[in-house]
């Protein structure tokens, strides 16, 4: 059976395709790794994009080659959606806990790595929360904001409620601050350095979420400024004003230039190891005193840069 490896990313463990299982179709080979979970619920993580083969959506019929790295996301056997196991996978714990920023008796920080949901639900059994709270069952952590699973970066966790309500009450009064690094498709023009667009959330038939920019939609802005530039791509620092759902991402998507490794938001599809979208700081108050978190750029990001040194330009 396939042989499970660390991702570079710090996301969750990819499976690499051994001699025996080469030709396999994913679906059989997905039913052999997940003995126990029904068959509907396996067919479901393929066609909602959580199974990725060398980090993109694939169709349960594609052929497996000796070498790929299917990525499968956290589980529980027999389980329903939204549910989760009585102890927290210990693989998960120990990542969330190499990934720690910050942490005293309150507030813990982390660089909550791609691949990872935040919370369970949406076919996610369960996501960073939960695994804290199944590790640690007397502290009950709570979510601040929140990160898309396959965003990287700083992620704030309160550890009492005092602290979750003074961290909503900043981000109600705009006092936390975010930047974002993202890798978009094509050559940002240097004249466009803000997007405000409203944005307004939707389902597919399928009941998957979107977000589109529409007159209908919420108020939103997000500040880009160019970083690097290379023939195909360029190289962004995002501050988002507005703190919408998929902001970034949709915003530059309606730029032209989608980020890379978006399966909802570049119809394009450039290839791409991740969603090349990482929160490379977070700033906000503790006890009035203003705090500044960095979580470092994850190495998918400067290898996938790589030979477009050459090209890179500022101009």
């Amino acid at each position: 059976m396939g042989e499970t490896q660390t991702a570079p990313d710090g996301s969750a463990p990819r499976i690499a395709v051994v001699d025996a299982e080469h030709g396999q179709r994913l679906d059989n080979f997905l039913l052999a790794q997940l003995k126990g979970l029904p068959r509907s619920r396996v067919y479901r993580m393929v066609r909602r994009g959580e199974v990725r083969v060398n980090g993109a959506r694939a169709q349960p019929s594609l052929r497996l080659r000796r070498g790929d790295a299917v990525r499968i996301p956290p589980h529980r056997p027999g389980a329903k959606t939204g549910g989760h196991p009585g102890a927290a996978p210990a693989w998960l714990v120990a990542l969330l806990r190499e990934r720690v920023l910050y942490e005293d008796a309150r507030l813990l920080v982390l660089d909550k790595p791609s691949g990872v949901a935040v919370h369970g639900g949406s076919g996610v059994s369960l996501g960073v929360v939960e695994a804290l709270r199944l590790a640690e069952p007397g502290v009950r952590f709570e979510l601040a904001h929140r990160l898309d699973r396959d965003t990287s970066g700083c992620l704030l966790v309160a550890k009492q409620r005092a602290m979750l309500l003074a961290l909503h009450e900043q981000f109600r009064a705009g006092k936390v601050g975010k930047r974002y690094e993202l890798i978009v498709r094509g050559r940002w023009p240097r004249r466009r350095s803000t997007v405000a667009e409203p944005l307004e959330r939707y389902r597919l038939a399928s009941g998957e979420r979107r977000v589109r920019v529409s007159a209908n939609g919420e108020p939103a802005r997000t500040d880009f400024s160019v970083c690097r530039r290379a023939e195909d791509a360029t190289w962004l620092a995002a501050t988002p004003r507005t703190g919408r759902t998929h902001q970034i991402r949709v915003h530059a998507a309606f730029a032209g230039h989608p980020i890379l490794g978006d399966d909802k938001y570049d119809l394009c599809g450039q290839p791409a190891p991740r969603l090349m979208l990482h929160g490379a700081g977070v700033e906000c108050e503790i006890d009035g005193v203003k705090r500044r978190f960095h979580a470092p750029l994850p190495a998918a990001f400067a290898d996938w840069w790589g030979d477009r040194g050459d090209a890179m330009s500022t101009g």
